[in-house]
């Protein structure tokens, strides 16, 4: 037995604690990054101070740590991640929109909020609910549905049997996102004789389990007789590392692949068969051919609206074969359910499909819409002038990404032009928050992103609205000498919800930065991320861009490109594809409400049940 706080307790279970997928074995906790207060300091505070084990980290706020774990474990394909730890109060429920993001994006982070007493004596506490129903509720609740699993350790003796279900939905792919264990400030600092077997090192398997053999012969019989089949590839392709097989099914087979934003990067750009984008800020390849599909084989996606186009996208009678590790996923659009790991989904319904191919000429239209497409890229990569377009800038930066560069961002109107036009390397150079589409995880994100891939250039794309939100991550940055090139356009206000706040009848309403009268802000963001400690240069051209991008990349500090753009120009090609706005029913033009009530007529529920 050895006798420890359980607070240490914690930090020494979960330093010693691994993940294996096909042989390899990883630390699954890389360290623990936090914020102290009184609700943790003398618990999970003292624990990490003493025991080197687990590395600590210090951050700036705390939604912005969960970004950066969720940002590990996603370019970690899940096998490991960053516990996160907070004070109670305001340190807690700051986490809830960082966990919300790892929930819905299928990411394993671990959040360790200090609570309220258990013994209650000292109650009411410096920043305590008091909810008049039950002294038992905490501001912790508010994390329960944003998790996947929640509990509170009110006896040490509870601290086993939580640990043990903690590991087992983090490293669960069907089941992982965020994981709540809130540790009330008393209790954390409450020693208790623990077994050493419980501080054993632990190896947690990470499950491929295949297809069920009746499922698959079902989904080879749908293959077979499809004349246009599309692959969407999701996300997890990405996570199940599962690339080299969907190359291989395609080039086998003929099938063209289109990818989600998760999934974006599953084939690398120039592939014949790589489509690009799907969906609303797909490419019109992707689209062209999703509306033409007869059957369309889903590979880790969870077919969200802008991947669907709200279902407008796909042909009423398409029929969907689903591979997707869980059962919620692959029953969407009432697709045959293949459930089971990505890559061992693949190749086992490749087994099943023997000599089938698809009909040659589905290749050939493939060929040509993706160099129609190349050549609008292109076009749009090469505009210039001044200030210079979002398009201009995403192209020099993807440029300047090469091989082994990652490009990350999160909201804004960035990702649907990032999606449309980046050109990924392959697996892990696209890192897109784009489940949650959440302002402010652009900065905290790459820094996971560097975190797990320290060899990579990681060039994080924000706009000046998700920089005002959550841009003191720079500070980290700085603090722990982590490289990130941060590339900060600023174009004066929310250009992607000011053009849909037109297109519904909202006339633009708090889309532009600006004084009361009009005016332009007085506001120097370039000098804001100087006094942050960043290096700062201020592009006004693209070339200006292009050299400062080539000056960051060579350097070994962390450096934010400030570039203007207009907020007002649309220079990135139409991905000829819809999303559902709902517009006002009075108010708005009668123009804008036909076309709304039109494109409305045009979704499908895909009920088919055959």
């Amino acid at each position: 037995m050895t006798r420890l706080t359980v607070a240490q307790a914690v930090v020494r279970f979960l330093a010693r604690q691994w993940s294996e997928r096909d042989g390899v074995e990883r630390r699954f906790f890389a360290g623990c990054v936090g914020i102290f207060g009184h609700g943790n300091v003398a618990g999970i505070g003292q624990a990490l101070a003493d025991d080197h084990e687990l590395p600590y980290l210090l951050s700036r706020n705390e939604q912005a740590m969960v970004h950066t774990a969720a940002g590990y474990a996603r370019a970690s394909n899940r096998l490991a991640t960053l516990a996160c730890t907070t004070s109670i109060g305001p340190g807690a429920t700051n986490m809830v929109t960082g966990a919300a993001g790892a929930t819905i994006n299928r990411l394993p982070v671990l959040l360790l909020p200090g609570d309220i007493f258990a013994t209650r004596v000292a109650s009411p506490l410096l920043q305590e609910l008091e909810d008049q129903r039950s002294y038992d509720v905490s501001v912790n609740d508010c994390l329960k549905p944003v998790s996947r699993y929640w509990d509170r350790i009110n006896r040490p003796e509870q601290l086993p049997s939580a640990l043990l279900a903690t590991m087992r939905v983090l490293t669960d792919p069907a089941e992982t996102g965020a994981v709540t264990l809130a540790l009330p400030q008393d209790v954390q600092a409450e020693a208790y004789d623990w077994p050493d077997e419980l501080f054993a090192r632990r190896v947690w398997h990470v499950p491929r389990p295949r297809p069920e053999r009746a499922a698959l012969a079902r989904a080879a019989e749908r293959l077979r007789a499809a004349e246009r089949p599309l692959i969407v590839a999701g996300g997890g392709v990405l996570h199940s590392e599962a690339t080299d097989e969907l190359r291989s099914f395609a080039e086998r087979f003929g099938v063209p692949v289109a990818e989600t934003q998760a999934g974006k990067g599953a084939l690398p750009h120039g592939h014949p068969l790589a489509l690009g984008a799907v969906g609303a800020t797909g490419t019109t390849a992707s689209n062209a051919l999703a509306r033409e599909a007869d059957v369309i084989i889903g590979v880790g996606t969870r077919y969200s609206d802008f991947t669907t186009a709200s279902r407008t996208l796909f042909a009423p009678d398409a029929a969907f074969v689903n591979v997707n590790i869980t059962g919620f996923d692959a029953a969407k659009l009432s697709g045959l359910q293949l459930v089971a790991d990505a890559r061992e989904g693949l190749a086992d319904l490749a087994g099943a499909l023997g000599s089938w191919r698809a009909p040659a000429v589905l290749g050939e239209r493939a060929g040509e819409l993706i160099r129609e497409w190349d050549a609008a890229v292109d076009a749009a990569y090469a505009l210039e002038g001044t200030p210079p377009s979002q398009a201009a800038v995403i192209g020099a930066v993807n440029a300047a990404a090469g091989e082994d560069g990652v490009v990350v961002c999160a909201a804004g109107s960035m990702p649907g032009d990032l999606h449309k036009l980046w050109r990924p390397s392959g697996p892990g150079s696209y890192h897109v928050e784009y489940g949650y589409s959440c302002m402010g995880y652009e900065i905290a994100g790459g820094l996971g992103v560097k975190l797990a891939a320290p060899e990579r250039e990681v060039f994080v794309l924000v706009g000046d609205g998700s920089y005002l939100m959550m841009a003191q991550e720079l500070v980290t940055a700085v603090a722990e000498g982590i490289k990130l090139t941060v590339v900060l356009v600023d174009n004066s206000g929310f250009a992607s919800i000011g053009r849909l706040s037109e297109s519904v009848g909202a006339r633009r309403l708090g889309t532009a930065y600006t004084t009361r009268d009009g005016g332009p802000l007085p506001v120097d963001l370039a000098a804001n991320a100087a006094s942050l400690g960043a290096s700062v240069v201020r592009a006004e051209t693209v070339a200006d861009l292009r050299k400062a991008l080539d000056a960051a990349r060579a350097g070994d500090v962390t450096t934010v490109i400030h570039v203007r753009t207009d907020r007002l120009a649309d220079d990135v090609p139409s991905s000829q594809a819809w999303w559902d706005v709902p517009v006002a029913q009075v108010g708005p033009p009668q123009e804008i409400r036909d076309e709304y009530a039109a494109a409305k007529r045009g979704q499908h529920l895909h009920l088919d049940p055959s």
